[in-house]
């Protein structure tokens, strides 16, 4: 008789219920685990997008104007199952784009972000595609004001993935912050 394989340092409990569940909790960690797939860096007027010609369209949003007359780069990432958070998708693109920037001496720039829509079941895994430019860094740092003027936008773009404002609010109260004193 050939024994069951097992897991070094994990048990498997006995009873039809118990296997089952136990079984089911190993293959949702092993999803979990594989979170994303990535796809390089890439120029933006190059690359394809990831989400042209996909079943699920994305939603995308500007986030700042683009500096004239820099490159812009495209990065793309998926989670691996519907389990994965659009947040932590769009920390995973944000961390690519500002490392490429770090290994060129500049600081990454966001200019626009495409990202799925729920339902996030049958294929329509959470996806982030942030087109970004790398700037000059700069010698002074942002003025209070400033910083917390991007800390609300980046409260209200989180407002708007959770689906409590409409993008028309969104929109408004952006150009709002966006808007000179």
């Amino acid at each position: 008789m050939v024994a069951p394989y097992r897991l070094p340092l994990i048990p498997v409990v006995s009873g039809g219920i118990m296997k089952s569940i136990y079984y089911l909790t190993l293959g949702i960690v092993i999803l979990l685990v594989a979170c994303a797939s990535t796809t390089p860096v890439q120029i933006a007027s190059v690359g394809k997008s990831e989400f042209d010609g996909a079943v699920y369209s994305g939603q995308t949003t500007d986030i700042e104007a683009p500096v004239p007359g820099l490159e812009k780069y495209r990065v793309f990432q998926q989670g691996a199952t519907g389990f994965v958070s659009v947040q932590n998708v769009r920390s995973g693109v944000e961390e690519i784009a500002n490392s490429f920037c770090a290994r060129k001496g500049k600081t990454m720039h966001a200019v626009s972000e495409t990202a799925s829509k729920p339902p996030h079941i049958l294929g329509n895994f959470p996806r982030v595609e942030l087109i970004f430019q790398c700037i000059d860094r700069q010698g002074t740092k942002p003025s209070p004001n400033e910083t917390d003027k991007y800390g609300k936008i980046e409260a209200l773009k989180k407002l708007l993935d959770s689906g409590a404002l409409t993008q028309q609010e969104f929109e408004a109260e952006k150009a709002k912050l966006l808007s000179p004193p």
